[in-house]
């Protein structure tokens, strides 16, 4: 296990310009391919995040430019071409924003953009805690320096240009608005486990990752914001990246799933304090709504109940290559002569680090069945 560890860490520098981490999870389930409506008064959407909503950031930025997500066969099954969308069609944010009205969220680096309706910030890539802050537990951030700090600098810039110039003015603007705070932080997690901290030593990251996530919620209240999602992780022990890069004989580390279990606790453990800290926010804040949006067990229902949805692979990739989870840390999606699976809406992995289009699109309904009435939507 140590040994294969070891390899892991030294395969995952070599391949990680190319790749991102995830952080993931789900929702409970409803019917995967109707997506419902919803009427609500949101003018605008503001995405917060990673890889999971990214809609073109980090392609815009030198490095990213040259990763694999910048060109086919990401985006291929609904664009047609890489957009910048780290899957092989739409996003969970694409579907959120289709059933509440609005169009589909423009990166925020597309300088040419529309943001009438919104601005997607999210990166590829991107952490919770600073760069600076990671490199002081000996932890890479080898994709973007992008965090959370430096999209709600973003964020406030665009705001102080399309706000009035008086505090109660934008304020007034952002109450129709709903704020997207993640999936963020999965990568702080994902970047310390692969680089070879152990789980014991991640698990003490968590108070100090949920702290810059909830200083984003109070960011968002102090600028006006009223609607504010906080989504959790993913169970991030089902995914192929993990599958294959902590691959066991043991079969006392798997869960009933036969994902692996220490990770996936792992998970649990950050959403427990994420939602802990939200209940804390809401108590300071008790007009603001602020919604936790359960990743974790909409994942895990839609992988148990995977087939009855219409999916028949679960834990091998699309797109890759290799071993019991079609996934190889050093030939990954998009590289030379790796193949796709000819049918993507029966995966629900992507690339083994990200989930199909047909999988995002039944968490998303679950997300909008479940959390928009929360905000004051009526589906």
């Amino acid at each position: 296990m140590a040994a294969m560890r070891n390899v892991s860490v030294l395969l995952f520098l070599v391949v990680i310009v190319m790749f991102i981490g995830v952080g993931v999870e789900a929702a409970r389930m409803i019917g995967p391919h109707k997506p419902h409506p919803a009427r609500c008064d949101f003018h605008q959407i503001y995405q917060l995040g990673d890889s999971i909503s990214d809609t073109g950031n980090l392609i815009r930025e030198p490095a990213g430019a040259r990763t694999a997500f910048a060109h086919l066969p990401y985006g291929e099954t609904f664009f047609g071409n890489a957009t910048g969308r780290c899957s092989n069609g739409q996003l969970m944010i694409d579907f959120i924003a289709s059933a509440v009205g609005l169009p589909f969220l423009n990166p925020y680096k597309n300088v040419e953009a529309n943001f009438s309706s919104g601005a997607n910030f999210a990166v590829a890539g991107s952490t919770a805690l600073p760069a600076e802050t990671l490199a002081k537990m000996k932890i890479v951030s080898p994709v973007t320096n992008s965090s959370l700090s430096i999209q709600l600098d973003w964020m406030s810039t665009h705001f102080n240009s399309t706000c009035d110039n008086t505090k109660k003015g934008c304020a007034g603007n952002l109450q129709n608005l709903l704020f997207m705070v993640g999936e963020i932080g999965g990568n702080d997690y994902n970047y310390a486990l692969l680089q070879g901290k152990t789980t014991k030593q991640v698990k003490g990251m968590v108070p100090e990752v949920v702290s810059a996530v909830m200083r984003a919620v109070r960011t968002i209240i102090q600028l006006g914001g009223t609607r504010i999602v906080v989504p959790g992780n993913f169970p991030i022990g089902c995914l192929p990246i993990y599958l294959t890069a902590f691959q066991s004989n043991d079969s006392a580390l798997y869960d009933e799933n036969l994902c692996l279990s220490h990770l996936n606790s792992l998970s649990r453990y950050h959403n427990h304090h994420l939602k802990q800290a939200i209940k804390v926010v809401k108590q300071e804040f008790p007009n603001v709504s602020i919604v936790y949006g359960d990743y974790y067990n909409a994942f895990q229902s839609l992988y148990k109940n995977a087939a009855q949805l219409g999916f028949n692979v679960t834990q091998r990739s699309c797109c890759g290559t290799g071993g019991k989870y079609n996934f190889n840390l050093i030939n990954m999606c998009g590289g030379p002569n790796v193949p796709i699976c000819q049918d993507p809406s029966r995966h629900l992995s992507w690339d083994g680090i990200h989930l199909t289009e047909a999988a995002y699109k039944v968490m998303a309904t679950w997300l909008m069945d479940n959390i928009l009435p929360k905000l004051g939507c009526n589906a």
